[in-house]
């Protein structure tokens, strides 16, 4: 990712992800701003960036890598882009999801793309926004009951409120693209 794309996916960030507004989040923990990582990797544009710049940062891990993905909703979009931003240099890193409870019919599983991924495969948890790094640690420990090997997780935004210490202090390592302070100036 170039430095000119960074600049253009913290803008698109700044103007579509980040309110400055009253909000409890999934943490429990009332904040005034808000960042929802959805907007930006949603867009045309942001989802493009995303899947770049996460990219860019599974590469920094030890490989191989065989997938990447997390809880739904957040990392739905981010996990797609991301595979096919590596897709796009030959790299066959597939996505997953991982379901907030078990499908309640067919085959009552917690983990999409299970066929892509046998026990055994290295991912990399990705996620939109860690605050306090729970549900970040909840698709950690999901992922290795389904016998994936977790090498650690990345954020598109780390509101820099513990996550790094929480996810740290339970053996995983956290990445972000951007940190709240990099976003709001």
């Amino acid at each position: 990712m170039t430095v000119q794309e960074r600049n253009e996916l913290m803008k698109i960030v700044r103007e579509l992800s980040y309110e400055e507004r009253e909000v409890t989040l999934a943490s429990g923990r009332k904040s005034n701003f808000y960042f929802d990582g959805k907007q930006t990797a949603l867009h045309a544009t942001g989802g493009l960036l995303v899947g770049k710049a996460f990219w860019d940062i599974v590469k920094t891990f030890d490989g191989p890598i065989h997938g990447v993905g997390g809880l739904t909703m957040g990392a739905d979009p981010i996990a797609t882009a991301t595979s096919i931003a590596a897709g796009l240099e030959g790299q066959p890193v597939h996505a997953f999801i991982i379901r907030k409870e078990p499908k309640g019919h067919g085959t009552g599983q917690w983990l999409e793309g299970r066929k892509n991924l046998p026990p055994g495969s290295r991912v990399v948890v990705v996620e939109d926004v860690t605050t306090t790094g729970g549900s970040s640690m909840k698709a950690v420990d999901r992922a290795q009951q389904e016998g994936l090997v977790v090498l650690g997780v990345i954020t598109l935004v780390d509101r820099e409120e513990g996550a790094r210490e929480n996810i740290e202090g339970q053996g995983q390592i956290l990445k972000s693209v951007f940190t709240r302070t990099e976003v709001v100036k």
